[in-house]
């Protein structure tokens, strides 16, 4: 896939002598000429890095730069700051903001592809992550497993999946499905930081799967909150009708027009309180069986271990 590179300038020209510099690496280019435009687009489309001008309208780089790096699916998105020759204080404010480098203009061609060059590699070298929503994916999953069960410490890992994801994909289009991923994981996060322990770990394992690893004593109140959240925002991702009706009209394999609910979520909760657990494949497997009896289930649901359950009859 392209690289995809944000240039936010409020002037045509520099974007403009941008464009063409970035051509020369067939980076693939978006403008904006303001900060809301700006922020617009980080948050709706995936971006590899985004060059800031210091100095635009209706809000300037620094503010840009703290509304991206307070969010935390997009804290980890590059910003290189581009300011004026004589602007040392912006260029201080703008690595205040949490900008990761800066260039001067004017800017002499080869010394902006390298540094953007840098950028992205180390961005790359310090972040596996999902491209879409920047959550760590499947090396730190296992990583974060793997750590769970050498320090033989209690835990609880949710498979966490939407339920109709497809049916609505396919009628809403890949953006707004995008845009459900995002929002999904923001709930998660949210949600997680304020019911969960300080050390507990959120994944995507791509598409929409997700984990979150937790413990046992408040994996019930994570779920039910995530439930509660997703219940609550799901109609907003439809349009009027749709959400009236509280289904979509889809056509299946066959191609027979269907009446598919509206998107909910469904969990599958793994743990070692009354199972013994010895490898990361055992969690997974556990996992997607207990995934696969909560979909089968009414709107959204969550299920744990069976033996879990038994164990406390």
């Amino acid at each position: 896939m392209a690289i995809r590179i944000l240039i936010v300038d409020d002037d045509p020209d520099i974007r403009d002598i941008l464009k063409l510099t970035l051509s020369e690496e067939n980076y693939e280019v978006l403008e904006a000429q303001d900060g809301e435009e700006a922020l617009k687009i980080i948050k709706s489309k995936p971006l590899n890095l985004v060059l800031l001008d210091y100095k635009i309208p209706k809000a300037d780089g620094r503010q840009v730069c703290r509304e991206v790096k307070k969010d935390l699916l997009l804290r980890h998105l590059p910003i290189i700051m581009v300011t004026g020759k004589g602007d040392i204080n912006d260029r201080v404010d703008g690595i205040d903001a949490g900008a990761d480098d800066y260039v001067v203009k004017p800017f002499e061609p080869k010394e902006l592809l390298a540094r953007i060059r840098m950028v992205l590699r180390h961005t790359e070298r310090d972040l596996e992550a999902n491209p879409l929503t920047r959550l760590p994916g499947n090396v730190s999953i296992i990583s974060e497993l793997t750590r769970r069960l050498e320090t033989k410490s209690l835990f609880a890992v949710c498979y966490i999946d939407l339920d109709k994801f497809k049916s609505y994909n396919d009628k809403y289009g890949f953006e707004h499905g995008d845009e459900v991923i995002r929002e999904t994981a923001r709930m998660l996060i949210r949600n997680v930081q304020q019911y969960g322990n300080p050390d507990d770990f959120i994944g995507h394992i791509g598409g929409d799967d997700f984990v979150v690893v937790t413990t046992t004593a408040i994996v019930d109140n994570i779920c039910e909150k995530i439930i509660a959240d997703f219940e609550n925002t799901a109609p907003s991702f439809y349009n009027e009708t749709d959400r009236k009706n509280g289904y979509i009209i889809a056509r299946d394999r066959k191609g027979n027009e269907q009446k598919i609910p509206l998107l909910s979520v469904s969990i599958g909760v793994v743990s070692n309180e009354f199972r013994k657990i010895e490898h990361v494949a055992q969690v997974g497997e556990i996992g997607a069986e207990l995934k696969s009896y909560a979909k089968s289930l009414e709107r959204s649901n969550y299920v744990k271990d069976k033996r879990q359950l038994d164990g406390r009859k």
